[in-house]
């Protein structure tokens, strides 16, 4: 049986390179966009509108019209996906791709946008752990209420009533 061609040139998957999009970028155009969706987990739909809106540089084509995505193509992609995944804007984003675009005189202003992200991930990280914290105490509230009412039933097997418990609860609904 025939090895693939891909691995007998030692390039990597789609995936592989979409999610570990380290080195320098192989720009040859031959991901399917097919194939760039299941490893991004992006929509065809919303590959084609990123390359309508300037996320992405236009992308090659084979000889048939379709969409072909190089490795370069891919760490773009997973790049943007982490800048979502910290709340930026698409409009942010945008901003950071044409600064990028630019070239080496944006460095400082590129730093300045990451910078300014990355303080409100810190931000959002400090409000989900007072929210866990939030999530713990009642999760610990409702274990001692389900074992208090495991530990009391009535003649007739009916649970009672924890009254200490119902009161905090009631307080801090």
């Amino acid at each position: 049986m025939a090895t693939p061609v891909r691995a007998q040139a030692g390039l990597r998957s789609c995936a592989e390179v979409f999610n570990h999009p380290v080195g320098d970028a192989d720009r040859t155009a031959r991901h399917t966009i097919s194939e760039v969706a299941a490893a991004s987990g992006l929509t065809a739909h919303t590959l084609r509108w990123y390359e309508r809106i300037g996320l992405l540089d236009p992308v090659d084509r084979a000889v048939g019209g379709q969409r072909r995505y190089s490795d370069g193509d891919l760490h773009r992609l997973a790049f943007l996906g982490r800048l979502r995944l910290t709340g930026m804007s698409v409009a942010d984003m945008l901003k950071y791709v044409d600064m990028v675009r630019r070239g080496e005189q944006t460095y400082v202003e590129r730093r300045q946008l990451l910078e300014a992200q990355r303080e409100e991930v810190r931000q959002r990280i400090v409000d989900l752990q007072a929210t866990l914290s939030v999530l713990d105490h009642k999760i610990d509230l409702y274990a001692g209420m389900i074992a208090d009412t495991a530990d009391t039933t009535d003649a007739a097997g009916a649970p009672a009533q924890c009254q200490y418990h119902r009161a905090e609860e009631e307080q801090s609904a």
